[in-house]
């Protein structure tokens, strides 16, 4: 059974910021968007703090949210890099499926990806994902790097929204149109 030793939690800042993102984007409205929890059972529990410090994960997890937006069903994994290099290993292959399953089903998967050493969000649409993924199981690069992305996909601070993937999902849509 795969195990989880805390070592803090890993992108806690960015989800942090995601699930901000999408309190707002309730209240105005725009989209309902839900984190889901990993289902783990905790082995050792530091009392004196009331943290757990071991548990085993109960089942593997698909991705990190889900929801609607106007109506379009979406789901979406955030990740951190800290590197020019994404390694595709941060990535499980049973997400990978449950997003192209979600795709067929008619929804927008996408990955939320934070470069923290240029303080840089970036939108990956499912499709270019895909094509990376596909690369690696054909023998290619385990990875992609930074400047194989598309700029257009950056991801902009505006209105006190601080990860507003909004407009990047309407651009992802209307190029699938």
């Amino acid at each position: 059974m795969p195990l989880w030793n805390s070592r803090g939690l890993r992108g806690s800042s960015l989800e942090e910021l995601i699930n901000l993102t999408n309190v707002k984007y309730r209240e105005k409205k725009l989209a309902l968007i839900q984190k889901i929890p990993t289902p783990i059972t905790p082995i050792n529990i530091d009392k004196e703090n009331r943290h757990i410090t071991l548990a085993y994960f109960e089942e593997k997890s698909t991705v990190d949210y889900i929801g609607a937006v106007q109506g379009v069903p979406v789901c979406f994994d955030a990740k951190e890099c800290a590197v020019d290099t994404f390694a595709l290993q941060n990535i499980h292959e049973h997400q990978v499926n449950f997003m192209k399953e979600f795709e067929e089903q008619g929804g927008i998967a996408f990955l939320l990806i934070y470069y923290s050493k240029k303080d840089y969000y970036y939108y990956l649409p499912f499709k270019n994902l895909l094509e990376f993924w596909q690369r690696a199981e054909q023998g290619g690069r385990k990875s992609f790097r930074f400047d194989e992305l598309n700029p257009e996909n950056q991801i902009e601070c505006i209105n006190h929204v601080f990860v507003h993937y909004l407009e990047n999902l309407a651009k992802d849509i209307e190029n699938r149109e």
